[in-house]
């Protein structure tokens, strides 16, 4: 007999719930194609932050949802992240940026009452230099975030609400309903 495809009721309320979610102005998400051999049903959502004109962050958001349940889980979902933008080279060799990158994402899920477990994940700086043909641009900072959690409370919405929250801090904006001050020339 082949093995169901009907979505599962529980999968089903947390597609529609993340489905719900507006995020803010300057945060652009969108479904794209989720990964086929991580679990038996998968959601995938690919986010941008535009400063103006640039994108300064980008990321993806996965559901993995296995009905049986993974031990390794810790339950029967499991959000996967990757989250990168780039830096001022002064930040990117900065020892503690790791330690803020990881403080990012669990504030923007405390900040959720987005209830989790069996967190894990990495936080990656580097700073490339251009030689050859590529040479003459600046050296490029970049942070990654990869993280993986167990949502524990139901409440999906809160967990893409914080995921937002994660891109906003990775891209440099300030929190909702807060003004960023206008930069400073020399001579003001």
């Amino acid at each position: 007999m082949a093995p169901s495809t009907a979505i599962p009721a529980p999968f089903a309320r947390a597609l529609d719930e993340l489905r719900s979610v507006t995020p803010r102005v300057e945060i652009s998400v969108e479904e794209m194609p989720p990964p086929q051999r991580l679990a038996p049903f998968a959601f995938a959502l690919s986010g941008s932050v535009l400063r103006g004109e640039d994108e300064v962050a980008t990321g993806r958001l996965i559901l993995l949802h296995d009905p049986a349940g993974h031990d390794a889980w810790d339950g029967t979902m499991r959000f996967v992240t990757f989250v990168t933008a780039e830096l001022e080279s002064e930040l990117a060799s900065d020892p503690l940026l790791p330690g803020v990158g990881w403080s990012w994402l669990i504030d923007a899920l405390d900040g959720q009452d987005a209830g989790y477990t069996a967190i894990g994940g990495t936080v990656t700086q580097t700073l490339s230099t251009r030689f050859g043909d590529l040479s003459g641009d600046p050296t490029i900072a970049d942070i990654e975030i990869r993280a993986s959690w167990t949502p524990k409370d139901g409440d999906f919405a809160a967990h893409l609400e914080a995921w937002c929250g994660l891109l906003a801090s990775t891209a440099g904006l300030p929190p909702p309903g807060v003004t960023a001050l206008p930069e400073r020339r020399a001579g003001d």
